[in-house]
């Protein structure tokens, strides 16, 4: 089944653009690794950052600085960007992980709006107008990104990888350490594991994760602003992987797209926008607190629970199948 939704999965991926605009899906692509990676840090490690905007958007700024400025390929800029966020992510994090819930959320919250007040006051990020017509360029000077379908399939395959990173790192035995710190951490400690370690080691690949989406954001729409690092955009990651469904490998994807669906063709409300996504963020805690892609997940074990009881029973021998009792002496 598995296997079958996501054959499905990248085949609508594959022929979307040629339904869709393309530069919405890309946009909705970025948000999904931001999300994903998001989901990384909260979904299986159990740490809940209010500051992630701070490597999505410190990111954009960096790929934009590369490409524009410096004349670089966007690959290398997009990975250069990663890279500096996955940095600003292990200071952040040798910091924030000294603490525990409310603390560690509030503790990447004020270090985000440390950043956000950088980029505000840096010169090298033209402050609120922030980095301007950022060109694509070619990718390796060979394939021409320029045009929206060349650039979609490049952002797409940039999805994947990013995605294939994330399930590796849960299925392996690093994610089955982290799974148990999420569990019990105070159990992981006395079984020796370093629990500081890995939740620097989680802290900092979320943080690059999520600085690959911010840094191709920045060559889809042409621009790094202050819209990436700001506050608001920590949340609306939050609200992505619960709407999608935290601790699912597509349901943060899943819960990007739907939020950025919501804004793209709810533009015209204005502020009612915010108030729709409230009340969705309301229901989805209330009614379906896995997520949609967690709620079909649940729903799709109990079929086949159910279908596997049925076929238990119809198999099970029936009173006229069974054996006859012995006879009683006489």
């Amino acid at each position: 089944m598995n296997k079958i939704a996501f054959a499905a999965a990248l085949l609508l991926a594959v022929l979307a653009p040629y339904a869709v605009y393309p530069v919405f899906l890309m946009s909705a692509l970025c948000f999904a690794i931001f999300a994903c990676a998001f989901n990384l840090l909260i979904g299986y490690v159990g740490l809940l950052s209010f500051g992630h905007a701070a490597y999505f958007g410190f990111a954009s700024y960096v790929t934009a600085v590369a490409v524009k400025r410096w004349g670089f390929e966007p690959l290398l800029g997009i990975l250069l960007g990663a890279g500096a966020a996955g940095l600003l992510g292990l200071v952040f994090g040798a910091l924030a992980i000294r603490r525990q819930g409310i603390y560690f959320a509030m503790i990447t919250l004020a270090l985000s709006q440390m950043v956000f007040f950088y980029a505000l006051q840096a010169k090298w990020t033209g402050g609120e107008d922030g980095i301007q017509a950022v060109p694509r360029r070619a990718l390796f000077g060979l394939f021409d990104l320029t045009g929206e379908t060349a650039m979609y399939y490049f952002v797409l395959a940039i999805f994947l990888l990013a995605l294939a990173l994330i399930y590796r790192t849960i299925h392996s035995p690093f994610g089955q350490v982290l799974k148990a710190i999420r569990e019990n951490e105070a159990r992981a400690i006395s079984l020796g594991y370093e629990v500081d370690r890995y939740k620097l080691l989680a802290f900092v690949l979320s943080a690059a994760i999520a600085g690959l989406g911010g840094g191709t954001k920045a060559l889809v729409t042409h621009i790094a602003s202050l819209t990436d690092v700001q506050w608001q955009m920590s949340g609306e990651v939050v609200l992505m992987t619960l709407v999608g469904g935290m601790g699912t490998v597509l349901g943060p994807a899943v819960g990007a797209f739907v939020i950025v669906m919501m804004q793209n063709y709810l533009a015209t409300t204005g502020e009612w926008v915010l108030v729709i996504q409230g009340v969705i963020f309301v229901v989805t805690v209330l009614a379906f607190r896995r997520g949609i892609v967690g709620e079909a997940i649940a729903r799709w074990h109990l079929y086949r629970s159910r279908r596997a009881l049925r076929a238990a029973r119809a198999a099970a021998p029936g009173p006229a199948d069974a054996p006859p009792s012995a006879a009683p002496p006489g």
